[in-house]
């Protein structure tokens, strides 16, 4: 009986870690935007610098993504995601240094920290909670996205009153950093697991069915950064003052949170998850085309790419605990959707900037996006069921494949 209820205190204690660590994963990237303005002015930065803030951790996440499982094969998931958290929280801490060598260095940290975070969690969702992979994605994207919302929603505020203006605006999420990093002291101090979640290393880069896991991640993830970064750009070039845009910016998020609760419920009623990830997906183009036939109802729009876009984040995520056979495959599945998927995420702010400047206005490039959500519902068609297997030479972990 003893056994039995340490055992679910750990559990209990595990998931409360997850859930901080997810509180983390957005918040420091997403309050940049609304302080733009800002940071440029006093640092005097030319713009295409100072939109670097938004781009480098994107970058940060392509790059070092496909390195998390041989990392985490090495020194164990647990202890490589608590380093992760430390470079984190000094990323976050160098930000409230109001120079821009600090700034940008801890953009880089925060970066590397986020990028680990988000290939662990999948996999180690898969390895301790094999039957709850759908319930456990939505509670850590929920938290995840509405921590983000809160943080774009204060940042202004927060740098109007707060002695350091911005840069305290920015640093003080390293406190929650601090959070987390004590909750997951447990999990570094236990010993290392019989079953790692990610040891081995090759990413399956030949399964047809990892590629469409790939893209339908990393077309949702461009959606999301091309909105958060060009919908308030948008919305005032229509007439919308730029306090109601960046109100109708979180009306987007709160929107995005409020509809990833309810994909677990749908989830279980579904055989699998093809005809719920199109649908999905076909609200997000519906969302494009509405902004692109009838601009003047652009706050019913970001209501309704909130709904698309909240779904297909949980769907993305989920997807890789679920398509794969096993907590190995899942590191190494979302190793290769989130290097990828976060490499087109970084490209597409900039060139769907670079079409509105090119054509001198927003059709053709809320048209790219339309295509992009119509390639992503065909996408979802093929990565909402199947099987991901280990790649030949891997030994698969004994975990049972949840329904």
């Amino acid at each position: 009986m003893e056994n039995v209820s340490t055992r679910r205190s750990g559990q209990a204690l595990l998931v409360w870690g997850l859930l901080v660590v997810a509180a983390n994963l957005r918040a420091s990237l997403t309050g940049v935007g609304p302080l733009l303005d800002q940071v440029q002015a006093d640092l005097g930065l030319v713009p295409a610098v100072a939109g670097l803030l938004n781009t480098l951790p994107l970058l940060t996440f392509a790059a070092l993504s496909p390195l998390v499982p041989r990392l985490a094969a090495r020194w164990g998931a647990e202890r490589l995601l608590g380093g992760a958290l430390m470079v984190l929280t000094l990323g976050i801490a160098l930000r409230w240094v109001p120079v821009a060598a600090g700034l940008f260095t801890g953009t880089v940290l925060i970066g590397a920290g986020i990028a680990v975070g988000n290939v662990l969690l999948p996999s180690l969702i898969k390895r301790d909670f094999p039957t709850r992979v759908g319930m456990l994605t939505s509670a850590y994207a929920t938290v995840m996205g509405g921590v983000a919302a809160v943080a774009s929603g204060v940042a202004v505020p927060i740098s109007e009153v707060a002695p350091g203006g911005w840069y305290t605006a920015l640093g003080c999420w390293v406190l929650f950093a601090l959070v987390a990093v004590l909750l997951w002291l447990p999990q570094m101090r236990a010993p290392r697991r019989a079953v790692q979640a990610v040891r081995g290393h090759r990413l399956p880069w030949g399964s047809g069915l990892a590629w469409a896991v790939t893209a339908f991640m990393g077309l949702q993830s461009l959606g999301f950064y091309v909105v958060v970064t060009w919908l308030p750009r948008f919305l005032q070039d229509n007439g919308t003052s730029a306090a109601t845009a960046g109100w109708l910016l979180f009306l987007f998020q709160a929107v995005a949170v409020l509809t990833s609760l309810a994909v677990p419920g749908v989830m279980r009623r579904a055989g699998d998850q093809r005809v719920l990830a199109a649908i999905c997906s076909a609200v997000m183009f519906l969302g494009y085309l509405g902004l692109l036939v009838a601009p003047g109802a652009a706050p019913l729009w970001s209501v309704v790419l909130g709904l698309g876009g909240g779904a297909c984040l949980v769907l993305a995520l989920a997807f890789i605990g679920l398509r794969a056979q096993d907590a190995n495959v899942a590191g190494a599945l979302s190793a290769m959707a989130q290097s990828i998927g976060y490499l087109l995420a970084a490209a597409g702010p900039v060139v769907f900037g670079l079409l509105h400047t090119v054509s001198a206005g927003w059709r053709v490039p809320i048209v790219v996006m339309c295509a992009a959500a119509a390639g992503q519902t065909i996408v979802a068609l093929a990565a909402g069921g199947g099987t991901v297997r280990p790649a030949t030479g891997e030994v698969p972990d004994r975990v049972p494949a949840p329904r």
